[in-house]
């Protein structure tokens, strides 16, 4: 028998890897409620067609290795409330019979997305009187596109109040917005210096010596092997950790790479695929790497400065612009300069510590977790869902 108490459906989508993660760190936030009898968290493209799945997965990786300037370009265009709503709604219906019977079949008291696909079925489901659940979306990046827009809602969990005050100009009303972060694992967070000291000992490393950890992502899609040969040009020692992600031909191109390294005071770790990442953030004094709201956000956690490379036009550029504004980081727009940039800042231990305490203030280590409490919670004061007005803006 199923025990008493509240039954929870979390659904992410695998365009990219940061929905997922914020998917799981939901999960084992509910999982430890004694208020919940069951929590499934779920993939919502496994449960469409091949086609769509490649739509959304494939399709995406491809434009961002092969064409930035058109992601680019069609993430501003289509950020325009209600726009677009209509026609991504009748093709996710589409393709998405099976996903929709699931959650139905479920019957859940809270349903949680972290990607806007079932968000906006269930949104639909709900304005049609053809679900009771209660909907809540929490938004993954540090900025606000029109996509997460969803005509019935519960409630919006964002990063920052910057995104609470657009989505109000927008008609959201500020009672159902609550900034919490985006949520992580609760292995992501700050670290004394002797703690630190352990941390890096225990990883094979030099305790004495700066980590540059430089993140290929999950998938291995970086210019981790162009970023390496620029760091061989720094003339303070250091150890770089390179985190090459599931790309097995990269970790190899990057293994007989570190091994010309020039210089004896350069050391080169290779990392593959692995569940240590909070380890390797804690150990290091600066993240160089894609700025996706997941990665940021951990980095935030762990009082991590980041030095900002090629992010992806549209999201990232904007999470960029948040970092950057806040004093958390810098950003190298050139390969060429990011020897001379990283030198310069490890040579001013007074802006690092300056960039690290600005990025634990703006962190939100227990985003997950304040998530969970808050859903929790307004269950015992039931409210109806939010019914927007989805006329498009002129």
């Amino acid at each position: 028998m199923t025990k008493p108490g509240k039954r929870i459906l979390i659904l992410s989508a695998s365009a990219g890897n940061g929905h997922v993660i914020a998917a799981h760190a939901l999960e084992k936030a509910f999982k430890g409620m004694p208020e919940v009898a069951e929590v499934r968290s779920i993939d919502a493209l496994k449960y469409t067609n091949r086609l769509f799945q490649n739509f959304y997965s494939k399709l995406y990786t491809q434009l961002v290795a092969k064409a930035p300037t058109f992601l680019g370009w069609w993430y501003k265009t289509s950020d325009e409330p209600w726009k677009t709503d209509k026609m991504r709604l009748m093709l996710d219906r589409l393709n998405t019979a099976p996903l929709i019977k699931l959650i139905t079949a479920f019957d859940a008291d809270i349903t949680v997305c972290t990607h806007f696909l079932p968000a906006e079925l269930i949104s639909y489901l709900i304005a049609e009187k053809k679900l009771q659940a209660r909907l809540s979306i929490v938004v993954t990046d540090l900025d606000f596109h029109a996509m997460w827009l969803s005509r019935a809602f519960h409630r919006y969990f964002v990063a920052l109040e910057e995104t609470k005050v657009h989505l109000m100009k927008l008609g959201l009303p500020g009672d159902r917005i609550t900034v919490s972060g985006i949520p992580i694992d609760t292995t992501f967070r700050c670290h004394s210096t002797e703690e630190q000291r352990a941390i890096r000992i225990g990883l094979g490393l030099d305790p004495a010596l700066p980590v540059l950890l430089v993140s290929a992502g999950a998938l291995g899609a970086s210019p981790a092997e162009i970023i390496l040969e620029e760091l061989f040009d720094l003339k303070v020692p250091v150890q770089i950790v390179l985190l090459s992600g599931k790309n097995m031909i990269l970790k190899q191109e990057l293994e007989e790479l570190g091994a010309q390294v020039p210089s004896p005071t350069i050391h080169v770790k290779v990392v593959g695929y692995t569940t240590e990442v909070s380890r390797y953030m804690a150990a290091a004094t600066l993240l160089i790497g894609k700025p996706g709201g997941l990665t940021i956000s951990e980095a935030m956690a762990c009082g991590l400065p980041m030095v900002i490379i090629s992010p992806i036009p549209g999201q990232e550029e904007r999470n960029s612009d948040q970092l950057l504004e806040k004093g958390m980081a810098i950003k190298c727009n050139d390969f060429t300069t990011l020897s001379y940039k990283v030198e310069k800042l490890l040579e001013d231990p007074v802006r690092l510590e300056s960039m690290r305490a600005k990025a634990l203030s703006l962190a939100h280590p227990d985003a997950a977790q304040v998530i969970a409490r808050t859903l929790i919670e307004e269950t015992r004061r039931p409210q109806p869902a939010v019914e927007l007005d989805t006329t498009p803006l002129a």
